[in-house]
């Protein structure tokens, strides 16, 4: 099925909470549909502007779109093969996030709890590349099944043609625009292993019994305490990446901070929490206007009310000077300018 609408208010799909509109919003709910969608636009020559979208939880509307959004509305969870070690599950690109981990806490595989609760759609994280608690998505896809939006032919790509790093893909860079993805798979694992190293996911679990389930429920836990809930108040979750910086200033800046926190990369390499900088310079909790930063996660901006996009925007450009001026390192925005 198609479904068309023009002058479409886009409040329901960002979770800023922007009030503003899409000339035209198209959603599909299968691969047919999406080709029919790509070969009528070609066919007809238009020229508007294309935006795919999920489910707007790393989008920030600098005002109403003037081209057409397409939605995905593809659903369906279906295990494509397994050993004893494994299974290979393909999600439509519609699927919420947040629901595909629950499943596979439900069916004991293992590998995405510690991703629970973030939010978006299936098809965005293997654009965006999503991580949280020393968990990445791209160390279970396998496979990511597109179409071209030139051709409307529909192409699979192996993981590893991805060129997946943190918060980032080929999707995002190269082929930006080029491709919409239909559905991933994912490989989970069947034997029982953790990762719960990370920030304070072992506190949290002190005490309970390791599973599945306790883990994604001390994620959410977590999670919970620390970032508000959009539809209380408008905000895209984490507003910026953490950056990874040489080692040589890392251990510059750390004479100065000695309780500094980091994260090993590699050798030449060390990633520090912006959201340790941006509190440090005094931003958490603070406001201009209509927008802020959130006073439990500094990493988070926040629609106090009524902001619109460039308030958003000029908000992130004070704390990135603020943060630059001085620790001499640059953070840039994990959410999507539009």
């Amino acid at each position: 099925m198609i479904y068309r609408y023009t002058d479409y208010s886009l409040l329901p799909h960002n979770t800023f909470g922007m009030d503003v509109k899409a000339d035209s919003f198209v959603e599909y709910t299968s691969v047919d549909d999406l080709c029919r969608i790509l070969d009528e636009r070609r066919q007809a020559g238009a020229s508007d502007p294309l935006l795919c979208i999920g489910g707007g939880s790393n989008l920030l509307f600098s005002g109403d779109f003037r081209g057409t959004v397409l939605h995905s509305a593809i659903r369906g969870i279906a295990v494509m093969r397994e050993d004893e070690h494994a299974v290979w599950v393909k999600v439509g690109a519609g699927e919420v996030w947040d629901d595909f981990v629950a499943h596979c806490v439900a069916h004991s595989w293992y590998g995405a709890e510690n991703l629970s609760a973030i939010p978006g759609e299936v098809g965005a994280s293997a654009v965006q590349n999503i991580g949280a608690y020393g968990a990445e998505v791209k160390d279970l896809i396998t496979e990511v099944e597109a179409v071209d939006v030139a051709t409307s032919e529909v192409v699979r790509i192996p993981a590893a043609d991805c060129r997946y790093a943190y918060r980032q893909s080929i999707f995002k860079n190269e082929w930006k625009g080029r491709f919409i993805i239909t559905a991933v798979t994912y490989r989970l694992g069947k034997t029982p292993v953790f990762h719960i190293d990370y920030g304070n996911l072992r506190e949290e679990l002190s005490g309970r019994e390791l599973t599945l389930q306790a883990v994604r429920e001390a994620v959410r836990r977590i999670r919970d305490s620390k970032l508000p809930d959009p539809r209380k108040q408008g905000n895209a979750g984490s507003f910026f990446m953490n950056p990874v910086v040489e080692r040589s200033l890392f251990e510059q800046l750390r004479g100065q901070y000695p309780s500094m926190p980091y994260y090993e990369v590699d050798a030449a390499h060390v990633k520090i929490p912006a959201g340790w900088m941006i509190d440090r310079c005094g931003w958490k909790g603070r406001s201009l206007g209509r927008v802020g930063v959130h006073d439990r996660q500094a990493l988070v901006l926040v629609n106090r009310g009524g902001a619109t996009g460039p308030e958003i925007m000029a908000l992130a450009a004070a704390v990135q000077r603020d943060v630059k001026a001085r620790f001499g390192i640059d953070i840039h925005p994990e959410v999507n300018y539009i």
